[in-house]
């Protein structure tokens, strides 16, 4: 059985390290995974309860559709002034309503990502742990990966190209797969 993994950018710029590593992620999906990048997010507008009525806010409708066929979430996340990328928090925020029917509903999440602070983002990736646990989604919390430097160190190379990251997100996806494959069979 397959477990049907949702990817979610933090990042809408087109030459995006986040962007990328979610494409080697794609690349890299072990057998028995299909990992899914939603494309999208920069067309939902903030959230906002009086706009949120079914059929008024079709690209929300699409990622609330997404996530509800997903076994589990997969976040590339960089770090602006210290935290969550807006685009980000506003795709959790959309998510986690309506309230008491997340679309996360339970589901394994991971929170990932490249920055170019020597940290590698783990302020802003932190607060979407904090943010999509929140919302109802099941954080795995031992799961991280934050790739410090990205604007030297991916400067000429993409990271499915980047043996370490390679084998860590390798890694990471190997994991995230047994917890979503544990949802799935519960």
């Amino acid at each position: 059985m397959s477990v049907r993994i949702l990817a979610l950018v933090g990042s809408l710029r087109a030459g995006s390290h986040n962007r990328q590593l979610a494409e080697a992620a794609v690349k890299f999906a072990p057998e028995g995974a299909d990992i899914e990048i939603f494309e999208g997010l920069a067309d939902i507008p903030f959230y906002n309860e009086d706009i949120d009525v079914e059929g008024n806010v079709p690209a929300a409708a699409k990622l609330r559709e997404a996530a509800g066929a997903a076994d589990a979430f997969l976040f590339f996340s960089p770090e602006y002034n210290g935290t969550i990328p807006a685009v980000l928090k506003n795709a959790i925020d959309w998510l986690s309503r309506p309230y008491g029917a997340s679309g996360f509903g339970g589901k394994p999440v991971v929170v990932v990502g490249t920055a170019y602070g020597q940290f590698g983002g783990v302020w802003a990736q932190d607060e979407a742990r904090k943010a999509v646990g929140i919302a109802g989604g099941k954080v795995i919390e031992e799961i991280k990966l934050s790739i410090p430097g990205s604007v030297t160190r991916f400067a000429e190379t993409h990271p499915s190209e980047d043996a370490e990251v390679v084998a860590q997100l390798t890694e990471v996806l190997a994991q995230l797969k047994g917890h979503a494959g544990e949802a799935v069979a519960a």
